[in-house]
């Protein structure tokens, strides 16, 4: 009888020790779901490609391959007088050192045509522009335009993916967006947030500003990259942050893609962007002006000085006149009548919406070319 239980007790401890053996390294084989085991249940592999609800993978998925790294760098500037022993004695050996930029761009065409901030790629010598995928080819500077902070290059590659462009004017606050970039030289980078705000202006970043204000995290490096819907669709060029620390707060400025497309085209076609002009110095209305000039509206923006024999004084406006609609656009500020006239073809002839004290009037103007601004010198 004893030598009977401990063959049973040897048989029964064996069977044990395999038994633990199989569920630890071969779990599937059992198959057991005991107390005190947690049954973990695994999602199926996503063949498809379908995301989970509220996932935005897919639009970073199509907009990503598009959005690329801008490496520059700018040779240094020599002193004339460098070599002088003096010169150095006083000024000690100057910085000689190559300097470099990072920001990030816009694939925009199958042809190698890539949007950008104008402050990325300022006065550079060299641009390289490094895909997605990891390739890499020196870039062209087809324009630039200061005005409006954006700039096109071009290189030379094939199979190029390309961003869809979308509509801006359809955003509304409160739609989802990301930004793709590459801040701090990282690696490209996808963050999320909502339209915060839109038609943002007054800020003193660019002569014409129309931004879209956003909470996806932009930060430097992010610059010149996209500002995308949930479709993936372009919608800004990422441009500005409003930051005290360098970092991003929560507050990020993008170029809407309308006025991207339409210095694109410029750039391209003609190598400069050619804006309408008409030569009136134009102030927000404010009731204290409006009093003044014994104005009787409400909106708009209100002249205080015509150029003389300029488009403006030959159309007929004069001093204390209320400019309120521009081609058929309303205008309520100082930056609505900025962007209505820069739109207008020089020298097409377009009417004008003006208050002249009680009277509302419709005036025909023949714009010319926006002056170039000058450049202060020291």
């Amino acid at each position: 009888m004893k030598r009977f239980w401990l063959v049973f007790a040897q048989t029964v401890t064996v069977l044990l020790a395999v038994y633990f053996v199989l569920i630890t390294l071969k779990p599937d084989w059992v198959g057991r779901r005991g107390a005190g085991q947690v049954a973990l249940l695994e999602a199926p592999a996503d063949h498809a490609g379908i995301a989970p609800a509220g996932s935005l993978r897919n639009a970073a998925r199509r907009a990503s391959a598009a959005v690329v790294s801008i490496n520059t760098s700018k040779a240094p500037r020599k002193a004339p007088n460098e070599n002088d022993p003096w010169f150095r004695f006083f000024f000690g050996d100057q910085d000689n050192e190559q300097q470099a930029n990072l920001g990030s761009g816009v694939i925009v065409s199958a042809s190698g045509f890539i949007l950008t901030n104008f402050h990325v790629i300022e006065g550079a010598d060299d641009i390289e522009v490094i895909l997605n995928d990891s390739r890499r080819s020196r870039a062209k500077v087809i324009g630039t335009d200061p005005d409006s902070d954006l700039a096109v290059l071009k290189i030379d590659l094939d199979k190029l993916p390309v961003i869809v462009l979308g509509n801006s004017e359809n955003l509304q606050v409160g739609d989802p967006v990301l930004a793709i970039g590459n801040p701090f030289g990282v690696g490209q980078t996808v963050t999320s947030g909502i339209v915060s705000a839109l038609g943002r202006n007054h800020l003193g970043i660019n002569t014409f500003e129309n931004f879209i204000q956003t909470d996806a995290a932009i930060n430097p490096g992010n610059s010149g990259g996209a500002l995308v819907d949930s479709e993936g669709h372009l919608q800004g060029i990422n441009s500005a942050i409003y930051s005290r620390s360098g970092g991003n707060m929560g507050i990020g400025f993008a170029i809407p893609v309308s006025t991207a497309k339409q210095v694109l085209q410029s750039l391209v076609t003609e190598g400069q962007v050619t804006r309408g002009w008409i030569g009136v110095e134009p102030n927000d209305l404010t009731p204290e002006l409006a009093e003044t000039f014994a104005v009787k509206t409400t909106r708009g923006v209100i002249i205080t000085g015509v150029l003389q024999n300029g488009p403006a004084a030959v159309a007929g406006i004069r001093p204390g006149d209320v400019i309120t609609q521009v081609a058929d656009k309303p205008v309520g500020n100082v930056s609505d009548l900025l962007s209505g006239v820069a739109a207008l073809k020089p020298g097409a002839r377009a009417l004008i919406g003006v208050q002249r004290q009680d009277k509302a009037l419709t005036l025909e103007i023949t714009p010319g070319v926006r002056p170039k601004p000058r450049k202060n010198r020291p």
